[in-house]
């Protein structure tokens, strides 16, 4: 990370010594995008939904989804263009996946302490220049820049997060347009009792001390393929977040679940999302190459005049 960027990071009561033995301190971003949900009003019962002060999107918890514990997380993305809401001000984001850190109920009376995740990273400086990265993290340690990827807006992200042996996770990210891909494996003592799928402002700690980061405007980021322990995500709208501002307004929100309940869009400074119209092939791989209708046309023709020169003869 260029230096001079705000100083992100998050407040947790896991222990300290976790973070140290988890990953190096000279790897460690000097930006830290993500932290756990930190919950402003619990289920309304006319909503139905979850209100944040840092996360819009959709939280899957074991309890509220019948004691299932999540061993895998997957979704794809577009990375969504920032640009500044506010003249003159610094603000940020970041899109992610990941286990832990959610509501493990649907009224979020319980939250998971622990968090693995991964993701894409979207900032505007205070001069209105937008940047872009790719990170992965293990809460309570620092987020980890992922430097040998270069993420920009418009980019199709495929991630997953997945148990590869009981205490070890598996962390990939793929940028599907740029064919870059990152993978590494872990140790990480994960409850493994929600998973995630979200946009995020972080808190930020720099000279003038701890503070929430603003949202930047965003074009609309839409998650879709989504999976846990395999099979479909089976989304349900009771598990929506929404993203509130310090009065209460909702200044993010996810649309209801697509068709498939595999997939959502998540609109920043909206109070509604629409519906994606489909979910979209999946991103593991670049889309086939297909021959233009016109080279077909004269493939026929060329094939069509042979046919008839050998009945000639």
């Amino acid at each position: 990370m260029a230096s001079g960027r705000t100083v992100l990071t998050r407040v947790f009561a896991a222990a300290a010594l976790l973070a140290a033995a988890l990953v190096p301190a000279a790897s460690a971003s000097p930006f830290d995008p993500t932290g756990a949900l930190r919950l402003v009003h619990p289920a309304h019962a006319q909503l139905n939904t979850n209100q944040s002060s840092n996360w819009f999107g959709y939280n899957a918890g074991a309890l509220e989804r019948g004691g299932q514990l999540f061993n895998s997380v997957t979704s794809d993305w577009t990375v969504p263009a920032a640009s500044q809401h506010t003249p003159n001000q610094s603000e940020s984001s970041a899109t992610w996946i990941g286990i832990g850190g959610g509501c493990i109920d649907a009224g979020c009376t319980l939250q998971d302490a622990t968090l693995i995740q991964t993701g894409t990273e979207q900032d505007v400086d205070s001069s209105g220049h937008p940047s872009y990265s790719a990170w992965w993290e293990l809460v309570p340690a620092p987020a980890i820049t992922i430097a040998n990827m270069t993420v920009s807006a418009g980019d199709r992200i495929h991630a997953s997060v997945s148990q590869a042996a009981p205490g070890t996770w598996t962390i990939a990210l793929n940028d599907v347009t740029r064919r870059e891909t990152f993978s590494t494996t872990v140790p990480y003592p994960s409850t493994q009792s929600t998973a995630e799928w979200i946009e995020e402002t972080p808190l930020t700690i720099g000279s003038g001390g701890a503070g929430q980061a603003s949202l930047p405007n965003l074009t609309t980021s839409v998650f879709d393929n989504a999976t846990v322990n395999g099979a479909s995500a089976h989304l349900a709208t009771g598990e929506q977040v929404q993203l509130v501002d310090s009065s209460g307004n909702v200044i993010g929100a996810p649309s209801t679940p697509d068709a498939q309940a595999s997939g959502f869009a998540d609109c920043a400074w909206a109070t509604r999302c629409a519906i994606p119209a489909t979910t979209r092939r999946s991103s593991t791989t670049a889309p086939p190459h297909r021959p233009r209708k016109s080279t077909h046309r004269r493939h026929r023709k060329k094939h069509a005049r042979k046919r008839a020169r050998a009945r000639t003869r």
